[in-house]
């Protein structure tokens, strides 16, 4: 039986949501409780979230044995296993076709920034930034909507040929004390988020201009290279 989960998780207690040699990834906590409830399986993560990176909306299948078939009960079960900074919010049965990564169709990532100073209780989950302009980062995350070649906007030496994504949507927003940066693209390059954030917080404290992103985003020349902290970045959601 092939199964969805949509899972939540602090992503600072991991190297990352993908197996790890050492076995400090998300998936590796999960296949410990699988196997800790003789169930054998290979995970299909929708997507690879980085070290200390978080989400509220990851999404992997997997096939589990028939006989469970009680969806309800293996999710009680698997939180009360699981530790604190992992849970299982929902499961459910999906085709024999069904893939977690190939058949997602957008996925949300959204970034907190605050410019008031984080308390050490939530610095590795929104970013402090003293000063920026609102206005100007508005206007300029705009700049990224649509499909573009976005090698200048991913880590050197990741294994991806094809570096053209499309992205549908990408806004700015106060909520509260927090600014959001919200994208909703088709998939992401590695590190691209935290390099789009990084430039456009440039932008605001007016050390990049909109033409500057602009002509890195066309491959004119290449002014920003550092990634904002992976510290306020989550996955939202995946849309199927």
């Amino acid at each position: 039986m092939n199964a969805k989960f949509t899972i939540v998780y602090d992503g600072t207690l991991y190297q990352g949501s993908q197996s790890q040699a050492n076995g400090l990834s998300v998936e590796d906590r999960l296949q410990k409780v699988f196997k800790s409830i003789n169930i054998n399986t290979k995970i299909f993560l929708s997507g690879r979230t980085d070290r200390d990176v978080h989400a509220t909306g990851q999404v992997f299948n997997c096939v589990l044995p028939l006989y469970w078939h009680d969806l309800s009960k293996l999710k009680d079960i698997m939180n009360k296993q699981l530790p604190s900074s992992i849970s299982i919010k929902k499961i459910v049965k999906v085709g024999d076709d069904f893939h977690s990564r190939f058949h997602a169709r957008k996925r949300v990532y959204r970034y907190l920034v605050s410019k008031k100073e984080v308390s050490v209780f939530s610095s590795k989950y929104i970013s402090h930034y003293k000063e920026f302009d609102e206005e100007l980062i508005s206007k300029a995350i705009k700049s990224f909507i649509g499909v573009h070649d976005f090698e200048y906007f991913h880590k050197t030496g990741s294994d991806k040929e094809n570096t053209v994504r499309e992205v549908y949507e990408a806004k700015f927003y106060k909520y509260k004390d927090i600014y959001v940066f919200k994208f909703t693209a088709n998939s992401y390059l590695r590190s691209q988020i935290r390099l789009m954030v990084g430039s456009l917080l440039k932008v605001g404290e007016k050390k990049l201009s909109i033409e500057d992103l602009k002509a890195q985003l066309k491959k004119e020349k290449r002014v920003f290279k550092l990634p904002a902290s992976p510290y306020g970045l989550y996955l939202a959601k995946v849309f199927y």
